[in-house]
């Protein structure tokens, strides 16, 4: 989701672009898969944690944060927001991230639904 609004990122779960609702059946096993592919990964994992304690964060606190590259980062931060775990709002040239509550809610039903 790209938010132009300057405001919070996702202030509430309203302000995030809804997903669609879960599928039994392969396309949930596809879907899975995919979601379980984007967390596969430390560093994203640490993304998420971090997203989670701070509400949201711009690329550099994380670059900051580990001490990594800004276009490794960058690309971690990419696969979040393909799977939609993290959305993005846009202030200028800054892009804020924070975590998708819709997805975050997504993997969890398909790993209680297993």
């Amino acid at each position: 989701m790209i938010d132009s609004n300057p405001g919070d990122c996702c202030p509430d779960t309203a302000s995030c672009a809804p997903l669609p609702p879960p599928q039994q059946g392969a396309d949930d096993d596809e879907r899975l898969a995919d979601l379980a592919r984007a967390i596969a990964h430390p560093l994203r994992v640490h993304i998420l944690r971090r997203l989670s304690a701070k509400n949201q964060c711009i690329c550099a606190d994380v670059v900051n944060d580990l001490g990594l590259p800004q276009s490794t980062v960058s690309q971690h931060l990419k696969v979040l927001l393909d799977a939609g775990l993290v959305a993005v709002s846009v202030e200028g040239r800054t892009r804020r991230y924070c975590l998708h509550p819709q997805g975050l809610r997504e993997l969890r039903t398909l790993i209680v639904n297993l």
